[in-house]
């Protein structure tokens, strides 16, 4: 090949490669400094994070629970519902998430393993109550609120209800043609409320057990690099078959793997995993905006009401299965409390309880709901909702 047909094929594929990238990046948030919006958005995000960031520090130095993540929380969310121009960014709260869940997956090991093994009806019974809980706050949603909400459909309320993930809920309800904004802002106060109420309370009672080591309490460079390198594998594993979360559970599922088989890489350093709070509390955070408390402030009260009512139900529920499991109660909290996989098990983390019955109770749950709550929707709403009216017809 002469020189001057190599450089016009370099031009050439240099040409193609940008076509492709450019859109990508840009999805990024790379270019910014050509656009005058790109750089704005720029600046709300370093101020968003600097905020977060001075709300950690302050949490922390007031020895509050969890204040990597609920410092974060409370300030952006104030302030976003003070109007000002706060913004996340997807991709660091992706890598919290895949940060957090290698973290998590690291406490498990072959004796834990067989000891939850034991517990699968414990497991199978929080997939029954959590199923049951959340179909009868989402039917007590519809009766109160159908008369003076326009268009309320019993899919709305009832994908509100459900324990499950915000986005999964939010695109079955809009499957089933239900207002999709009520579903995502039931479940976004519902996770607020929780990542809240419970670390608090939880702290109050001042009750820590011995702590739960990891097997991989040492940081290598090198085998902390080969972690996320092969978390990252799950990722795409599970982003390549469409699943959902796939940040978190398929980091976890890889981490959780390694450690049952006794591969001890590298522990996950402890500014990285403050650091992966701080993002999931901003994402969480810029949620509430002021038209967010403006839109249907008696949906928003119920919920929040509804919410507080599910933790009270949810330890109670824990109390008993402790009492026939003899697993502390605080952990069956933990693990059958209606709020979110991360914070739930950074909770555990962080209060010293057993993070892998946490996280396996909460991951189980998760994946069963995602399964069962839109067959079990079809069932109630033929029986009890609008499809048995429409029958009658």
């Amino acid at each position: 090949m002469t020189p001057s047909r190599f450089i016009s094929s370099l031009k050439t594929w240099s040409v193609a490669l940008s076509a492709k990238m450019t859109p990508l990046l840009h999805q990024w948030g790379w270019g910014f400094w050509r656009e005058a919006q790109g750089v704005a958005k720029v600046r709300e995000r370093l101020a968003t994070f600097t905020l977060a960031l001075i709300a950690a520090l302050v949490f922390k130095a007031l020895n509050s629970p969890l204040p990597w993540m609920i410092g974060p929380i409370l300030v952006v969310s104030v302030a976003s519902m003070a109007g000002l121009p706060t913004r996340s960014w997807k991709p660091l709260r992706n890598s919290g998430q895949f940060v957090i869940a290698m973290a998590l997956g690291l406490y498990f090991n072959p004796q834990i393993g067989a000891e939850i093994l034991q517990l699968w009806w414990v497991i199978l019974l929080s997939i029954v109550w959590a199923l049951t809980v959340g179909a009868v706050f989402g039917v007590v949603l519809y009766r109160t609120h159908r008369h003076h909400i326009p268009d309320l459909t019993l899919s709305t309320c009832f994908f509100s209800g459900a324990i499950g993930g915000a986005s999964e809920m939010t695109l079955l309800a809009e499957k089933e043609h239900g207002r999709t904004d009520l579903v995502a802002a039931a479940h976004s106060l519902r996770v607020l409320v929780i990542a809240i109420v419970i670390p608090f309370t939880l702290k109050t009672l001042g009750y820590q057990r011995p702590a739960f080591m990891t097997l991989a309490k040492d940081v290598s460079l090198t085998g902390l690099m080969e972690l996320a390198l092969l978390s990252g594998v799950g990722v795409w594993l599970l982003k390549r078959w469409g699943r959902s979360n796939p940040w978190f559970l398929g980091a976890l599922l890889v981490s959780m793997g390694l450690s049952l088989s006794g591969i001890h890489l590298s522990a996950v350093p402890t500014w990285m995993s403050n650091w992966a709070q701080m993002f999931l509390g901003v994402s969480l955070g810029v949620r509430f905006t002021s038209e967010f408390i403006k839109m249907a402030p008696k949906w928003l009260f119920s919920v929040g009401l509804g919410s507080l009512a599910l933790i009270v139900l949810c330890a109670l529920f824990a109390y008993l299965t402790a009492m026939l499991t003899g697993v502390p109660t605080l952990t069956m909290i933990l693990g059958t409390a209606p709020g979110g996989i991360a914070e739930m098990a950074i909770t555990a983390k962080v209060l010293q309880l057993d993070v892998p019955l946490v996280t396996s109770l909460q991951v189980c749950r998760l994946l069963a709901v995602l399964v069962l709550v839109e067959p079990l929707y079809r069932f109630w709403d033929h029986w009890w909702g609008e499809g048995r009216e429409a029958n009658r017809q």
